[in-house]
C-alpha cells in the first residue's frame, strides 16, 4: 500500500466518523449550533427586558374553583357580563398558583383546552373568538404566567370561557377548573373589572378565598416587578389618633376626565415571613373625591372603597367609576388603618403609588402631592405616591405587564429546550474533538511510521541498487574481461594465420564495445540492447566466448515460460549463468561442462555441472560468494553438489510467480 493510499483511507475514515456524528436529527437538531447560540442569546436579552415573576405571600383571594371530576373530559364554563357592548382586543387568563413541594410553583387546574365565545345581549350562543391548547405533558402544568390572547375586531357585551379539557388539581388529582383572574381589555381598559360573573358550577363555600367574584376583582398572584426603573419606598403616614381621617391631595395640573384608580399597597412582601399584614396602611373605608377648585368647594365623590374582608386588599387595588372631570383628587381615610403592631395603637395611611386614569393613561404620574399628616420615617417620602415606581422599579400599565409575563412564560419554556439541545451539541462536539484528537494522534503516528518506513525502504532500495550495481559490474565486466583475456590468448596461439588473428581481434573488439555498453547501462540492464533478449542464444554465445576451449552442452525445457520472465529477472538469470562459466573457467580445471535449464509455471531450475576438481577445498557449502549474491538479488536458492563426473554441480531454484509478466 502506497503512502498516498494510506493517507486517503485515513482521511475517508475521519470524514465518515464526522458525517455520522453530524447526521441531521429532527426538530432543533436541524438548526446549526451558531443559530442555536444566537437564539439562546436573543432569548436571554429579551428576558432581561421583561417583567419578572415575583409571587405574593400572605393571604388574600385566590380566585375561582369549579366542581371536580374523575377525568379530564368534562366541560366547565365562566361567563362575564360586561354591562354594555365594548370592542375587545385582548383577553388574559391568570392561573391559580400552587406551591409544589418538589418542583416549586406551578399552575393548579388551569384548563388544558378551552375556547372563548363572545356575544351581545339577546345572543345566547355567541361565536368562538379564540381557542387554546396546552402542550404540557399529562399531570404536569409548569405554567406560572398568564395566557394572553389577542382578539381581532370583536365587539361584545358578554364573554364566555368554556374549558373542554380539564387538568388535575395538585393535592388529590381530581379534575376541575381554576382561574385566579380574567382580564378583558378594550385598549388599556379592563372592562371585566368587578363585573357580574356566572359559572356552570362552584366548588367552594360562600365565604372562602375561592369565589366567583374573585375572578374579576383585579387581584393577581404576582407583585409588579418590572425590568426597568428605580426602587421607590412606599409612603406611610406617621402615627395618628384613632379618630383621625388622614388624607392626600393630588394636583393633576388641569381638568381631566377620570374613570379609574389603582392603589398600590405598601410593600410588605419583601421579607419571609411578612412582618406586617398585607393590608398595612390601606384604610378600611377610603373616599376618593374630585374637584376643580383646590379648596374642594365643588367636590364630587368619585368612588368609595370599603374593605369588608381581608380578601378586599391586594398588591394593586383596581376600581372603575363613572367618568367625571376634575383637576384635584383627594383620598380621605374615612376609617383609617389601625396599626396594632407598634408600641401603641394608632391610625396610619400608606400607598406605594396612586394611579389616576384618563383615557387609559395614568395622569397622576409625577404630579405634586399634599398630605394632612406627618411622617415617622425619613426614608418614606410623599413624592413616592406619584413617582411611577414601586419597590422593584417602574410601574407598568396592567396590559403591558401581563403581556410581558406571558412572553416570559413562552421564553422560559423555550430556553431549557434550546439550552439542553446546545448542551447535547457541545457534548457531541467534545466527543468529536476527543475522537479528532485521537485520530489526529493516530494519523500523525501513521504518517511518521510511513515516513520512517518509506525512508527505510528507500535506504534499502538504495542499498539494493548499490548491491545490484556491484553485482552487475562484477558479473558482467568480470565475464567480459575474462572473455577478452581468453580471446587474447587465442590470438597469441594463432601463430601466423592472419585470418584467424583478424577474427579474434574482431571478437575482442566486439566484446570491448559490449563491455562499454554494459558499463554505461549497468544501472538499467534493460536499456542495453542485445543483452538477454533471447536466453538460449545469449547463453550459447556466452559459452562460446568464455569457454571456447571446453566442450559443452546446453539443454532447455519450457522456453515458453522463460519468455514470460520479466527482463530484469531474465537478465539476472543470464548473469548468474555467466558467473558460473567464469568460475568454471578460472577455478575448476574442467575440460567440459553441461547446462540444463528447466522452466514451468511455478519455478525455474538451472544446473551447471563440470568435470573439474570438485568441491574439495572450496568455501562453505561450495557456493562462491558471487553466486550467492546474484541468487539473493533474484530471491532464488542456490546450492552446490558433486557432479556425476566428479566435478561440481551448481543448482539454482527460482520460484517464478512474482517474476512473470502479465499475459
Amino acid at each position: 500500500m502506497t503512502y498516498t493510499a494510506i493517507l486517503r483511507i485515513t482521511t475517508l475514515l475521519l470524514a465518515g466518523m464526522l458525517w455520522t456524528s453530524a447526521a441531521p436529527q429532527p426538530r432543533l437538531e436541524n438548526i446549526s449550533v451558531t443559530t442555536l447560540e444566537q437564539k439562546l442569546s436573543s432569548i436571554d436579552r429579551e428576558l432581561g427586558k421583561l417583567a419578572r415573576y415575583s409571587l405574593r405571600s400572605g393571604y388574600g383571594s385566590v380566585g375561582y374553583r369549579s366542581r371536580f371530576y374523575d377525568n379530564a373530559d368534562n366541560t366547565e364554563w365562566i361567563q362575564i357580563d360586561l354591562g354594555k357592548e365594548y370592542p375587545i382586543d385582548q383577553i388574559a387568563l391568570v392561573p391559580v398558583i400552587w406551591r409544589e413541594n418538589k418542583t416549586g410553583f406551578r399552575a393548579d387546574s388551569f384548563p388544558r383546552e378551552f375556547q372563548i365565545l363572545a356575544g351581545n345581549q339577546g345572543d345566547t350562543e355567541g361565536k368562538i373568538i379564540a381557542s387554546f391548547v396546552d402542550k404540557a405533558e399529562d399531570n404536569e402544568l409548569p405554567r406560572t404566567g398568564p395566557v394572553v390572547l389577542d382578539i381581532p375586531h370583536v365587539s361584545a357585551s358578554w364573554v364566555r370561557i368554556e374549558a373542554t379539557k380539564l387538568s388535575p388539581r395538585a393535592w388529590d388529582g381530581k379534575f376541575e377548573l381554576q382561574l385566579a383572574e380574567v382580564f378583558i381589555f378594550n385598549g388599556e381598559e379592563n372592562v371585566a373589572l368587578h363585573q357580574p360573573v356566572e359559572t356552570s358550577s362552584h366548588g367552594w363555600g360562600e365565604f372562602s378565598a375561592r369565589r366567583t367574584e374573585f375572578m374579576v376583582d383585579g387581584f393577581v398572584p404576582y407583585l409588579m416587578n418590572a425590568a426597568s426603573g428605580e426602587q421607590s419606598i412606599a409612603m406611610v403616614s406617621g402615627a395618628g389618633a384613632l379618630d383621625d381621617q388622614p388624607s392626600l391631595v393630588i394636583d393633576l395640573g388641569e381638568i381631566l376626565p377620570l374613570n379609574r384608580i389603582h392603589l398600590h399597597s405598601v410593600d410588605v412582601d419583601d421579607t419571609i415571613p411578612q412582618s406586617v399584614p398585607p393590608d398595612y396602611g390601606i384604610p378600611r373605608v377610603l373616599l376618593v373625591e374630585g374637584a376643580s377648585k383646590p379648596d374642594f368647594s365643588d367636590a364630587v365623590d368619585l368612588i368609595e372603597i370599603a374593605r369588608l374582608t381581608p380578601y378586599d386588599a391586594g398588591p394593586i387595588i383596581m376600581h372603575r367609576f363613572p367618568e367625571k372631570e376634575c383637576r384635584y383628587v383627594r383620598l380621605k381615610a374615612l376609617k383609617p388603618y389601625i396599626d396594632r403592631a407598634g408600641t401603641k395603637v394608632c391610625s396610619r395611611i400608606g400607598f406605594a403609588e396612586v394611579e389616576l386614569f384618563s383615557n387609559g393613561k395614568n395622569v397622576a404620574k409625577g404630579k405634586p402631592v399634599e398630605a394632612s399628616f406627618d411622617f415617622d420615617y425619613q426614608t418614606r417620602k410623599l413624592s413616592a405616591v406619584t413617582d411611577g415606581n414601586n419597590l422593584y422599579g417602574s410601574i407598568l400599565p396592567v396590559r403591558e405587564w401581563l403581556t410581558e409575563l406571558a412572553r416570559r412564560q413562552e421564553l422560559e419554556n423555550d430556553r431549557p429546550v434550546i439550552a439542553a439541545e446546545l448542551a447535547n451539541r457541545y457534548a457531541r462536539q467534545r466527543t468529536n474533538l476527543r475522537w479528532l484528537g485521537w485520530l489526529a494522534t493516530v494519523l500523525a503516528a501513521t504518517i511518521l511510521m510511513i515516513v520512517l518506513w518509506e525512508r527505510n525502504y528507500r535506504m534499502k532500495q538504495i542499498a539494493s541498487i548499490k548491491e545490484r550495481l556491484a553485482a552487475d559490474l562484477h558479473d558482467e565486466l568480470g565475464a567480459d574481461l575474462h572473455t577478452i583475456g581468453l580471446l587474447s590468448d587465442l590470438a597469441e596461439d594463432s601463430g601466423d594465420d592472419p585470418h584467424q588473428r583478424a577474427v579474434l581481434h574482431q571478437r575482442i573488439r566486439n566484446v570491448t564495445e559490449q563491455t562499454g555498453n554494459a558499463v554505461r547501462h549497468c544501472t538499467d540492464m534493460l536499456s542495453t540492447k542485445g543483452i538477454s533478449t533471447d536466453l538460449r542464444t545469449d547463453m550459447e554465445r556466452a559459452s562460446r566466448r568464455i569457454m571456447s576451449k571446453l566442450s559443452h552442452i546446453i539443454s532447455m525445457e519450457g522456453e515458453e515460460h522463460l519468455a514470460r520472465l520479466k527482463p530484469r529477472t531474465r537478465n539476472d538469470l543470464f548473469l548468474f549463468f555467466k558467473e558460473c562459466l567464469v568460475n568454471i573457467s578460472r577455478h575448476s580445471g574442467a575440460t567440459e561442462f553441461a547446462t540444463h535449464l528447466k522452466a514451468d509455471a511455478k519455478s525455474i531450475h538451472l544446473s551447471v555441472s563440470d568435470n573439474g576438481r570438485g568441491l574439495s577445498g572450496r568455501r562453505e557449502n561450495g557456493v562462491p560468494g558471487s553466486l550467492k549474491r546474484r541468487a539473493s538479488l533474484m530471491g532464488a536458492k542456490v546450492s552446490a553438489e558433486t557432479s556425476q563426473g566428479g566435478g561440481t554441480c551448481i543448482n539454482l531454484v527460482l520460484h517464478t510467480k512474482k517474476w512473470l509478466r502479465r499475459s
